[in-house]
Formats: C-alpha cells, structure tokens, sequence
C-alpha cells in the first residue's frame, strides 16, 4: 500500500546540498557550462522532450556536470557522490529518475486491478465497500503525483507526491481503525420486528469524532508543511513514519492468534474467532517492513537506473496486490453476512 503506504516514512527527498553539488570541481564546471551555453548571447536550444518536462538551461548544466563528473569518479574508481540530495540518474526523454517512474505506474496498476476487485467481489451492502473504494483512490492519485515527482523534481511535484503520499496512509489508518473497532455505520432496526428498513444506516458519535479528527489532524500537516518558509522534512518523516506504524501496529494485532484476542475481530463473534486467512494481514506488515529497509540500505544506483529507492518502489506493487485480495477476503467473511450487510 502507499503502501505507497509506506514510501515517504522514511523517504526524506532531501533537498539538502550534497557532498556533490559542493564539490569546487562542480561549482566550476557549471560556471563553464553556464557561460557557454546559458548566456544570453549564446543561449542553447533545449530538445523538445526537455522543454516539455521544464528543463531550463541551467538545470542541463546541473546534469551535463553531474554526470561527466560521474563517469570520470567510476572509471578512476572513486566514490560516486550524491548532488542535490539524489544520486546521479541517467535521465531518458526528460525523465529524471526512469526506473522509479516506471515502478510508479506498477503500483499504479495494482491499484486499478484492486479497485476492480473490491466492486467485484465486494457486495454493495457491505460497510466498508465505500471506505476501500476510496482509499483506491488515494492510491491511484499519490502513484500518479509520485510518476510525476520522478519524472521532475520540482517544489510543487514534490510537495504533491508527499501531500497525497501522506493522504493515502493516513486515509488507511482511518479506515483501518474503522473497520477492527467497528465503527461502519450500521442499518437501523425496527425495535417490534427486528426487520431493517430502507432508510440510511446510521453513524456513531465515535465514528463522526474519529472523522473530524483524521480531516483535522491531516489538513493540519498540510497547513504546516505549506506556510513554513522551508520544508520540513524531519517532520515529515516523523508524521508519516508514526502513522504507518500505527496502522502496522493495528492490522498486526488483528493477526495474533485465537489465544491472544486483542479486540473482537468481526461482528457477531466472539474474540476468539479466527479465520485463517486473518494471519496474511501479519503477513503482509511483514513484507512492508522488509520493503521499507530498502530505504535504510541506500547505495549508488547500479548503471545509474536502479537505486535502493526505485527497488522499494517495485517491491510495494506486489505488496498491494496481496493486501488488496486481503481485503475481500476479510470482507467476505461468513460473519459479516450474519451481521446482515
């Protein structure tokens, strides 16, 4: 899940200057390269694919620098430095990062295929249909933002794919706590006949709270980050790393076995009842936890297209396929069609 769910938890997108970028040797080449070709009496025309992914002639500087000095540090055997916090990629048609932006759209496309899923085989009265239809949503729309910022790495690309990153795990700890502290709203009951009428199912007081909250709390992040003078990138770490972990923490509690009954796990039945696909959600923290590593382990991209950052972006496709198939399984439980949905 962004799962994106968990890829701005420990992904900085540092803004920082690097050890790169730093360089007298770069300082100076660019002066060069601007001199050359940025001037304008002698201003270089761009490709067209670099104009249309907002290249200027300066920022082709940056690149032209950065990997000449690259090609010079591999083949003289020298560590390969960072540059403005990234390390340095082959660019292909504009796109800066290709091996992200395409690992973007594999998890992009294993939303689609778990929103197909969940109108399938979810029925339409169950009560969480609606809140996992629209966490695809929020899916779709953070892998989207997410191709975009690895394609340019602009101010406000970045700021898009963080804003919906952060959306997306906060939208599935809402919905997480939700569904395992049964907050859906339920059909009302005629009191003489214990039938169920047509008229709208009902919301807790708990559960409106728990929604002023999350809206609050989520557009409260957003507010911060926007009107800081720079962004605060610790701080964003932190907020999501702590939401990740909490909605983790919750579907892992969920997986404990039939000894270890934590909360009731679905309606109508008591704290003991297990189904055994329940362990997949223990699973499943699992992998994201292994996936998220990737992070920690940061290395120089191997021919300057894989990097540690693009493998956590391949490895979190298949993670949502299987959290999806979770998903309608939990939902499909026997002891939600008892609890009439």
């Amino acid at each position: 899940m962004r799962i994106h769910l968990l890829s701005t938890v420990l992904v900085a997108g540092a803004a920082w200057a690097s050890s790169g970028d730093r360089s007298p040797e770069f300082e100076n080449c660019l002066t060069r390269c601007g001199n050359a070709n940025c001037s304008p009496s002698r201003r270089v025309s761009l490709s067209i694919p670099l104009r249309v992914t907002s290249w200027t002639c300066e920022d082709n500087c940056k690149y032209t620098c950065m990997q000449d000095i690259t090609s010079r540090d591999i083949r003289l055997h020298d560590p390969v430095h960072q540059y403005y916090g990234k390390w340095p990629f082959w660019r292909l048609a504009g796109i800066q990062e290709p091996a992200s932006v395409a690992f973007s759209l594999l998890n992009f496309w294993a939303h689609v295929r778990g929103l197909k899923k969940v109108r399938r085989d979810i029925p339409d009265s169950h009560p969480m249909k609606a809140y996992y239809i629209f966490w695809s949503f929020t899916g779709l729309n953070a892998w989207i933002w997410s191709s975009v910022f690895h394609t340019r790495d602009l101010a406000i690309t970045e700021r898009l794919d963080y804003f919906s990153a952060a959306l997306t795990i906060f939208y599935a700890l809402y919905y997480t706590v939700i569904r395992l502290f049964h907050l859906y709203p339920t059909p009302r009951r005629n009191k003489l006949t214990l039938s169920t009428p047509d008229s709208p199912p009902t919301t807790s007081l708990t559960h409106k709270a728990w929604s002023l909250l999350c809206i609050l709390v989520y557009f409260g992040h957003i507010s911060y980050l926007t009107l800081l003078p720079r962004f605060d990138y610790v701080y964003n770490i932190v907020f999501n790393m702590i939401i990740g972990i909490a909605h983790n923490t919750l579907w892992l509690l969920y997986s404990l076995p039939a000894s270890i009954p934590v909360f009731r796990r679905f309606p109508g039945r008591p704290r003991s009842y297990r189904p055994g696909f329940v362990t997949e959600a223990g699973v499943f923290v699992a992998l994201t936890t292994a996936a998220t590593m990737l992070e920690l382990f940061d290395f120089a991209p191997f021919f300057r297209v894989i990097d540690a950052h693009s493998l956590w972006h391949l490895s979190t496709a298949p993670i949502a396929v299987l959290w999806y198939d979770f998903l309608v399984q939990d939902a499909r439980d026997e002891s939600w069609r008892e609890h009439r949905v």
